[in-house]
C-alpha cells in the first residue's frame, strides 16, 4: 500500500487498543481474547478508509480515531464469529490460530461479543462530550448510525445470512451481489460514510463516495474469492479452499475464474470512474482500489 495508507494505519494502530475497557480481574480471560485478535494485526482497511474519507472531505482525522477503531472492533469480533466451526470453520487467520483455537469456542463468542459492544461504547462516551456543540454532535450520531447499519441486519449481517443460506445452491447474479454487498461492502461503505459524515461534507460528494465504497467492496470481495481458489496460503496468512469445501456462492464457483476476473475489473474501473470529478484530489481513492484489486494477500 502507498505511503498515505501506511500513516492512516500507524495512526490507527497506535490508538486501537485504547479503547479496550478496563475489566474485573475476574472476567480478564474475555480482555485478553479481544486483545488477542485485536492485535492479529490486518489491513485494517475499514477504519483506514473512515480516516481518509474524513481527511478527503476536510475533517479532522484524530477526531476520528474512537469511531475508526470501532469499526475495527466490530470488524474483528465479525472475523472471531465467521473463524467457529458453526460458520465458516477456520483454525488459521493472519498466520496465526484463530481465537476459538486459543480461548474455547465459549470465550470466542464472547470475546466477539465484547468487542461489539465496546464499539458503541466508545462512540457513545465521544458523543457524550459534545452536547453542548449540537453541530459536532449531530456529525458523530450520523457516523455512529451509519457503523451501527453497515454492522447490522440490514447490513453485514443480513449478508451472512444469505451467505449461510446460499451454500450449496446456484445464485443468480442478483442474489451473489446482494450477499457481497451486505457481508462485505456494508461495512466498507459504512466507513466511508461515517467518515464523511465526521468530515462536514456535502450530500452530492457522500453519494459519489458511497457508489465508489460499494464498487469497491464488490470488488474486494470477489478478489477475496479468487485468492481462496489461486492464492498462496502462507501469504495470505489463513487456509486456501474454503469456499469449495463450504459449497459457498462466489463469483469463480458459480462463473468460473476468467468472468471473476472480468467483473473484478469491471468493479475496479466503475469505482475510479466515480471518483474521477475530483482528479489528482481523489488519488488515493483510484490507487487503494486498484491495489486491493491486484492484491495477493
Amino acid at each position: 500500500m502507498n505511503g498515505e495508507y501506511g500513516y492512516y494505519k500507524e495512526l490507527i494502530e497506535k490508538h486501537l487498543l485504547d479503547f479496550l475497557p478496563d475489566v474485573d480481574h475476574k472476567s480478564i480471560t474475555v480482555y485478553n481474547a479481544m486483545k488477542y485478535s485485536l492485535e492479529a494485526g490486518g489491513k485494517r482497511l475499514r477504519p483506514v478508509l473512515l480516516l481518509a474519507t474524513c481527511d478527503f472531505v476536510g475533517g479532522d482525522i484524530n477526531a476520528a480515531i474512537p469511531y475508526a477503531c470501532a469499526l475495527e472492533y466490530i470488524h474483528t469480533y465479525s472475523l472471531i464469529h465467521d473463524d467457529l466451526p458453526e460458520v465458516d470453520d477456520d483454525e488459521l487467520r493472519r498466520g496465526k490460530p484463530t481465537n476459538h483455537m486459543v480461548f474455547g469456542h465459549a470465550m470466542a463468542l464472547l470475546a466477539g461479543d465484547g468487542l461489539l459492544s465496546t464499539a458503541f461504547e466508545m462512540m457513545n462516551k465521544d458523543m457524550l462530550m459534545y452536547f453542548q456543540d449540537t453541530c459536532s454532535l449531530k456529525k458523530r450520531i450520523c457516523a455512529s448510525y451509519e457503523i451501527a447499519k453497515g454492522a447490522g441486519c440490514r447490513g453485514m449481517i443480513a449478508g451472512q445470512v444469505a451467505d449461510i443460506e446460499a451454500e450449496g445452491k446456484r445464485c443468480s447474479t442478483e442474489m451473489l451481489d446482494y450477499i457481497h454487498l451486505n457481508k462485505t461492502a456494508a461495512l466498507i461503505t459504512a466507513a466511508v460514510r461515517a467518515g464523511a459524515h465526521l468530515g462536514g461534507s456535502d450530500d452530492e460528494t457522500i453519494g459519489r463516495l458511497t457508489m465508489y465504497a460499494e464498487n469497491l467492496g464488490l470488488a474486494f470481495q470477489i478478489a477475496d474469492d479468487i485468492l481462496d481458489v489461486e492464492g498462496n496460503a502462507s501469504e495470505l496468512g489463513k487456509n486456501t479452499g474454503k469456499d469449495a469445501e463450504h459449497n459457498k456462492s462466489t463469483y469463480p464457483a458459480l462463473y468460473g475464474l476468467e468472468a471473476s476476473r472480468m467483473r473484478l475489473q469491471e468493479l475496479t474501473q466503475n469505482a475510479i470512474n466515480v471518483m474521477a470529478p475530483y482528479y489528482d484530489n481523489a488519488e488515493f481513492f483510484t490507487n487503494l482500489v486498484k491495489e486491493l484489486a491486484e492484491r495477493k494477500k
